[in-house]
C-alpha cells in the first residue's frame, strides 16, 4: 500500500514553495525523503499579493504559480536522484487567496491539470473545498499528519505552526485531536517590515528585538472576539490587518515590530485556554520557529517548554509539504482528511481532487 508521494506547499507567508518526499500508506509514515524550499522571486511574490482576496489577474498568476511549482518538482527530483516515474502522486496545495468558510468559500489557486502535464505525475489538489462546502472550516489540514508523526510521543502535546497564520494541533494522550487557527502568525510583522524597511520579513526577529512592546495594545488586541470563540475555527491571512494597523499606528519600525510579534504570542496563549488538557510541551514548526524574539515571547506567554520540532527529529521546513504528500495518499485511498475536532465538520470527511496524468 505504500506510495512515494511528493508534497508541495505555498503558504500564507508568501515566502516560497516547500517540496518534500514521503513514503506512506496514508496512515503511517514509512520514511521521509529529500526536501527543499525555493523562494519566490520578487515579481511572483508581488503578483500573489496582488490577487489576495480574489481580485486582479488571477488566471495569469495561477499559471505562473503552477509553472514555478513544476520547476520545484524538477529540482527536488534532481536532489533526490530519481525520475518523475518513481513518484506515485503529487499533493498540490496551491496558494490560498481567499478563505471565507462562513460563506462556504475557500480558494486555492493552482492548475492541477497543467502541473500534471508539466511533471508527468498524477496530482491531487483542492483539499479544502469538500470540507468547506459541507460546513467545515476547511482548515487546518495538517493535524492528521502531526498525529501520524507523534504516535510515539507522550501527550498531551501541541504542535504549533507559525506561518502567515498560526495554527495549533492538540494531540491528547489517547490520540484525540483538536486543531484550529490561533490568530496571526508571521503575516502582520512581515507586512510591517516590508512597509517600513523594504525587507520581506523581520529576519531573526532583529527588528522586534530592538523595539519596545506596547502592552496596552497587546491587551486591546487580546479582547478581539475571535480568541474567546470556541474551536474549531479558522482565519484568512488578512483578518487582523485592520485591527493591527490601528493599534500600532504611529509607532517606530522597531516598536511596531515588537508589538506585532507580541500579538502573535498572545494569540497562541489565548488559544492554549481552549486545549482540553494543558499540553506538556509545545513543538513549533513553520518560519516562526526561526525567530528567536517570537520564540522567547511564546515561552513567556505559555509558561511551558517551547521547542522547534527538530527537537523530536522532525523537519520544520518540510513539515507542511510532507503533510500534503501524506494527504494526497489519503485522498487516493478515500481516507478522511478532516475531522470534527479539526474543522468542525459533523463527521470525518475525505477530500481532494485527482487529476491523472
Amino acid at each position: 500500500m505504500n506510495k512515494l508521494a511528493l508534497g508541495l506547499m505555498s503558504g500564507t507567508s508568501l515566502d516560497g514553495i516547500d517540496a518534500a518526499l514521503v513514503e506512506t500508506d496514508g496512515e503511517t509514515v514509512t520514511a521521509t525523503g529529500a526536501a527543499l524550499t525555493v523562494a519566490y522571486d520578487d515579481g511572483l511574490r508581488a503578483g500573489l499579493r496582488g490577487v489576495l482576496g480574489g481580485g486582479g489577474p488571477v488566471a495569469e498568476i495561477e499559471r505562473r504559480l503552477t509553472e514555478a511549482h513544476a520547476q520545484v518538482v524538477t529540482r527536488l527530483l534532481d536532489v533526490a536522484g530519481i525520475s518523475a516515474a518513481a513518484i506515485d502522486v503529487i499533493g498540490f496545495h496551491g496558494h490560498t487567496i481567499l478563505h471565507r468558510p462562513d460563506q462556504r468559500r475557500t480558494w486555492q489557486i493552482g492548475d492541477a491539470a497543467l502541473l500534471a502535464r508539466l511533471t508527468g505525475v498524477t496530482v491531487v489538489n483542492d483539499f479544502r473545498s469538500a470540507d468547506v462546502v459541507a460546513g467545515g472550516q476547511g482548515a487546518p489540514l495538517v493535524p492528521v499528519y502531526h498525529a501520524a508523526l507523534a504516535h510515539d510521543l507522550a501527550g498531551p502535546l501541541a504542535v504549533l505552526n507559525v506561518g502567515g497564520v498560526g495554527n495549533v494541533t492538540w494531540i491528547g494522550a489517547d490520540g484525540r485531536l483538536l486543531a484550529f487557527d490561533t490568530g496571526p502568525g508571521n503575516a502582520l510583522v512581515d507586512d510591517w517590515a516590508l512597509r517600513h524597511t523594504g525587507m520581506a520579513m523581520d529576519m531573526d526577529g532583529a527588528l522586534a528585538a530592538a523595539g519596545q512592546v506596547d502592552m496596552a495594545a497587546v491587551e486591546a488586541f487580546s479582547r478581539h472576539a475571535y480568541f474567546a470563540a470556541s474551536p474549531p475555527k479558522s482565519l484568512d491571512r488578512d483578518d487582523f490587518q485592520s485591527l493591527a494597523a490601528t493599534l500600532v499606528a504611529g509607532k517606530s519600525a522597531a516598536d511596531g515590530a515588537a508589538t506585532l510579534t507580541a500579538f502573535t504570542a498572545r494569540a497562541v496563549a489565548m488559544a492554549a485556554t481552549h486545549c482540553p488538557i494543558p499540553p506538556r510541551r509545545w513543538l513549533v514548526c513553520g518560519g516562526g520557529r526561526r525567530n528567536p524574539t517570537l520564540m522567547a515571547a511564546l515561552a513567556a506567554e505559555l509558561g511551558t517548554p517551547v521547542e522547534p520540532v527538530e527537537q523530536v527529529g522532525w523537519d520544520g521546513d518540510a513539515l507542511e509539504a510532507q503533510a500534503f504528500a501524506f494527504l494526497a495518499v489519503r485522498s487516493l485511498r478515500g481516507l478522511a482528511l478532516t475531522f470534527p475536532g479539526t474543522t468542525g465538520i459533523d463527521r470525518p470527511l475525505t477530500g481532494g481532487r485527482v487529476t491523472v496524468f
